[in-house]
Protein backbone atom coordinates (compact mmCIF):
# COMPACT_ATOMS: atom_id res chain seq x y z
CA UNK A 1 0.00 0.00 0.00
CA UNK A 2 2.94 2.72 0.86
CA UNK A 3 4.23 1.80 -3.05
CA UNK A 4 0.31 2.98 -3.78
CA UNK A 5 0.10 6.30 -2.54
CA UNK A 6 3.06 8.40 -4.46
CA UNK A 7 1.85 6.88 -7.64
CA UNK A 8 -2.25 7.35 -6.74
CA UNK A 9 -0.98 11.16 -5.87
CA UNK A 10 1.01 11.63 -9.29
CA UNK A 11 -2.22 10.29 -11.39
CA UNK A 12 -4.72 12.46 -9.71
CA UNK A 13 -2.23 15.45 -9.31
CA UNK A 14 -2.14 14.77 -13.70
CA UNK A 15 -5.88 15.03 -13.48
CA UNK A 16 -6.01 17.70 -11.44
CA UNK A 17 -3.72 20.07 -13.70
CA UNK A 18 -5.81 19.02 -17.13
CA UNK A 19 -9.25 19.64 -15.43
CA UNK A 20 -7.60 22.98 -14.06
CA UNK A 21 -6.81 24.09 -17.49
CA UNK A 22 -10.24 23.20 -19.52
CA UNK A 23 -11.95 25.88 -17.44
CA UNK A 24 -12.67 28.78 -19.04
CA UNK A 25 -9.52 31.16 -18.69
CA UNK A 26 -10.30 34.27 -17.20
CA UNK A 27 -13.80 34.18 -16.27
CA UNK A 28 -14.22 35.71 -13.12
CA UNK A 29 -11.29 38.36 -13.31
CA UNK A 30 -12.85 39.79 -16.12
CA UNK A 31 -15.23 41.74 -14.30
CA UNK A 32 -13.07 42.98 -11.44
CA UNK A 33 -10.33 44.46 -13.90
CA UNK A 34 -12.89 46.47 -15.41
CA UNK A 35 -13.79 43.55 -18.24
CA UNK A 36 -17.28 43.69 -20.43
CA UNK A 37 -19.95 42.16 -18.32
CA UNK A 38 -19.86 44.54 -15.08
CA UNK A 39 -22.47 42.96 -12.85
CA UNK A 40 -23.23 39.82 -14.77
CA UNK A 41 -23.05 36.59 -12.93
CA UNK A 42 -23.56 33.20 -14.74
CA UNK A 43 -24.14 30.13 -13.71
CA UNK A 44 -22.21 26.63 -14.23
CA UNK A 45 -23.71 24.34 -16.83
CA UNK A 46 -23.70 21.51 -18.42
CA UNK A 47 -20.33 20.32 -19.37
CA UNK A 48 -18.54 22.99 -17.38
CA UNK A 49 -19.85 22.42 -14.15
CA UNK A 50 -18.99 18.45 -14.55
CA UNK A 51 -15.58 19.66 -15.05
CA UNK A 52 -15.27 22.25 -12.22
CA UNK A 53 -17.07 19.59 -9.74
CA UNK A 54 -14.53 17.23 -11.37
CA UNK A 55 -11.90 19.79 -10.24
CA UNK A 56 -13.24 19.90 -6.54
CA UNK A 57 -13.33 16.06 -6.05
CA UNK A 58 -10.06 15.70 -7.27
CA UNK A 59 -8.49 18.32 -5.68
CA UNK A 60 -10.11 16.95 -2.20
CA UNK A 61 -8.62 13.21 -3.16
CA UNK A 62 -5.14 15.21 -3.68
CA UNK A 63 -5.26 16.35 -0.48
CA UNK A 64 -6.20 13.16 1.22
CA UNK A 65 -3.47 11.45 -0.28
CA UNK A 66 -1.43 14.27 0.63
CA UNK A 67 -2.22 13.73 4.59
CA UNK A 68 -2.30 9.77 4.10
CA UNK A 69 1.32 9.78 2.48
CA UNK A 70 2.54 11.68 5.76
CA UNK A 71 0.70 9.88 8.34
CA UNK A 72 1.74 6.76 6.53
Amino acid sequence: MLKFLPIAQIAVSVVLMVLILLQQRGQALGSAFGGEGGGFYSTRRGMQKKIFIGTVVSGALFIILALLNFIL
